[in-house]
This record gives C-alpha cells, sequence and structure tokens, in this order.
C-alpha cells in the first residue's frame, strides 16, 4: 500500500507514520531526509543535489523524483510506502503518478491531518524538551510532575526550538495552504482523498487513518 500524508507542521505526521512503520512494516519516505543520504552517500542523484544546494539554489523536482525513484528501486514491491513532504506541487503530483506507475505501484490513499490553526499555534509554542535525555513536554498539556525536573532523568535543563513561536507556525501554515490546495484536487477527483482531526488525541488520529487503511484491504 502507498500513501501520502498532508498536514502542516505540527499537526502530528510523524508521530502517525512511526506508528504505521512500527505496526505494519511500511516505510516512511521523506523527501528532506533522504536529500541528506543521498547526498552523504555520494549516489548519482546525490552529486547532482549537493551541487545544486552548494550553488544555494533549490533542488528540482527533477532531482527530487530521481531520489524517489532511488529510494524505490531500493525496496522490494510488496513493501508499503508513506510518502512524507512529496509531492508539494502539481508538477510533483504528476511525476509521483509516473514513478509509481515504471515501478507497477499504485496510490491507494491521500490523508490530510486537518487541524484548526489557532490550536495549532497553542500546540507548537508550547513545546519544549529535556535539554539532558529529549523528553517532551508541553506548557498546557503535559508539564513537569516536579517544576523544572524532568520526569525522565531529573535534568534541571530545558529548550525550546528556536522557530517555534507564532509568526513562524502561521507563515508554514500559509505555506501549507498554498502548496497543498492545488494538489488535492487531483487526488480528490480520484476519490482516494480522507481527512482526519489532527488535533484528536493521538491515538484517535491513530484508529481513524488505520480504520482507514484497513477499509481499502476489505
Amino acid at each position: 500500500m502507498n500513501i501520502i500524508l498532508l498536514g502542516p507542521p505540527g499537526a502530528g505526521k510523524g508521530t502517525q507514520a512511526s506508528r504505521l512503520v512500527d505496526s505494519r512494516g511500511m516505510v516512511q519516505l521523506s523527501t528532506g531526509d533522504m536529500l541528506r543520504a543521498a547526498v552523504k552517500a555520494q549516489t548519482p542523484i546525490g552529486l547532482k543535489a549537493k551541487a545544486v544546494m552548494e550553488a544555494g539554489e533549490l533542488v528540482s523536482d527533477e532531482i527530487v523524483s530521481g531520489i524517489i525513484g532511488e529510494a524505490l528501486d531500493g525496496l522490494s514491491a510488496e513493501t508499503g510506502v508513506i510518502f512524507d513532504g512529496y509531492p508539494r506541487t502539481q508538477a510533483q503530483a504528476h511525476s509521483l503518478d509516473a514513478i509509481l506507475a515504471d515501478r507497477g505501484r499504485t496510490l491507494d490513499h491521500v490523508i490530510e491531518l486537518e487541524v484548526d490553526e489557532d490550536a495549532l499555534v497553542e500546540r507548537i509554542t508550547g513545546r519544549f524538551t529535556c535539554a539532558s535525555c529529549g523528553e517532551g513536554y508541553h506548557d498546557m498539556f503535559k508539564t513537569t510532575k516536579v517544576a523544572d525536573i524532568c520526569d525522565r532523568c531529573g535534568g534541571h535543563e530545558f529548550k525550546r526550538r528556536p522557530d517555534d513561536n507564532e509568526e513562524t507556525v502561521r507563515t508554514r501554515m500559509a505555506e501549507y495552504r498554498a502548496k497543498t490546495a492545488p494538489i488535492l484536487p487531483i487526488y480528490e477527483a480520484r476519490n482516494i482523498v480522507s481527512r482526519v482531526d489532527g488535533m484528536a488525541d493521538i491515538d484517535e488520529v491513530t484508529g481513524a487513518v488505520f480504520a482507514i487503511l484497513d477499509g481499502a484491504d476489505a
């Protein structure tokens, strides 16, 4: 099964993808991670990408598509794939169709995690982690049991990501709407788009995603 997980940063795509990887043996293909890995491994596509990035230019759709193709070629045909961060444009959506068709694969589901912008801002801006062990916390939803002491390791230092601020989050949301809006109609015309409440409890979101996938298998 091949699926696309859509949703703005903070919607929970990473969490849900990791659960699918753990429970169903699927492989998460994140374009950012794959680009870095290809550059490090110095594959032909990776070398092309490195030259473009070192020149300070954006990596082309052709290179990104090549990275996706390389990754799929390294998997068995039976391995399910989760596309994360790709496609971002209509051109990439059409490229993905060709990439899958060339390898005898089809796209089964596009699942969008819907979020409320104001609630997402609250969710993201409240995040912080233990500087020692990386345990995650939140100002409202998951505070430390004892003030300023990590529940897991007893550490006293905590940190926040510099881009976890309201202005950045709202900019990301606007970018997501601008990039994703033209893509969804392509898949809606095929009747493969499903939407899940990304603001629900994590386990509820997982249950909804699994139900969508299991419905396809029935």
